[in-house]
């Protein structure tokens, strides 16, 4: 779907007419709370999809898909009558996967932080395996000198080890 502006001011506006349409003309009892979450429309504006969730269970989903099928072409002479363009776009319902995704990265962060907190309980009484600080420091030159061995010359024999 393209994204040109005439087209999403198509689509916003489509998205308010059906949600009206939706709240105050529909009146079938197994039309559930349904929140028309976005609408899309191609750049020729010949087709919509309305992207729609339901508040309920799976038997109150499908059941308000049915009615939004049931009442596609009513729906889509509200569009055509409310819009005000010379052809009326085709609609599309489809049931938005937000409210599924949403909860499932919930969840993984509800995981995530319990992980967090398992690692923050186990970490309090740890020490460190070697040096607080692991890293090498510059020494100092005069103290180089004091704690560092004598450098013999390349060639010469160790006494000690000699006289071993």
């Amino acid at each position: 779907m393209v994204d040109h502006p005439r087209a999403r001011k198509v689509a916003d506006r489509i998205k308010v007419i059906v949600a009206e349409y939706l709240e105050f003309r529909i009146k079938d009892d197994r039309l559930g709370f349904v929140t028309i979450t976005d609408c899309r429309v191609t750049g020729d504006l010949q087709h919509a999809t309305v992207f729609y969730t339901v508040f309920g269970t799976d038997e109150e989903r499908q059941a308000s898909a049915e009615v939004l099928e049931a009442n596609k072409g009513r729906i889509r002479s509200a569009v055509g009558k409310g819009i005000g363009i010379r052809l009326t776009p085709s609609l599309e319902f489809i049931a938005d996967a937000l409210p599924a995704d949403s909860a499932h990265l919930e969840d993984v962060l509800a995981q995530t932080r319990a992980r967090d907190a398992e690692l923050a309980r186990a970490s309090a009484g740890a020490t460190y395996a070697g040096d607080a600080d692991p890293y090498k420091k510059p020494a100092d030159d005069g103290d180089a000198d004091a704690a560092a061995p004598s450098a013999a010359p390349a060639g010469a024999v160790d006494q000690d080890a000699q006289a071993r």
